[in-house]
């Protein structure tokens, strides 16, 4: 079985991009930065393809989604998508251990 904590922790260190189901959507992402928030694995991502409840933004837009609930997981070489007010939406993981630099 794949772990996630560990594939999207590579994927932050070579910047490639996440492939996940959440929330009943596929979701294309870019992961920026991992850890815990309130004992829990979380990470930062930047979604710039799929499906959401709350729709997206053309462009993209950031997520903070806990690991423990993505599901279909696959890590790819692509295109890096970000933003720039990347290091504001930090505070969504405590305690880092993995973060684009």
């Amino acid at each position: 079985m794949l772990d996630t904590y560990k594939a999207v922790a590579a994927a932050i260190s070579e910047r490639h991009s996440v492939s996940a189901t959440y929330g009943g959507f596929v979701r294309e992402m870019c992961p920026h930065a991992i850890g815990w928030k309130d004992g829990r694995e979380q990470c930062l991502f930047f979604q710039f393809a799929g499906g959401s409840n709350s729709g997206l933004p053309h462009g993209g837009m950031w997520r903070c989604l806990p690991l423990a609930d993505l599901h279909v997981l696959r890590v790819y070489a692509g295109p890096w998508h970000s933003s720039p007010d990347y290091w504001n939406k930090v505070v969504c993981v405590d305690r880092i251990t993995a973060q684009v630099r």
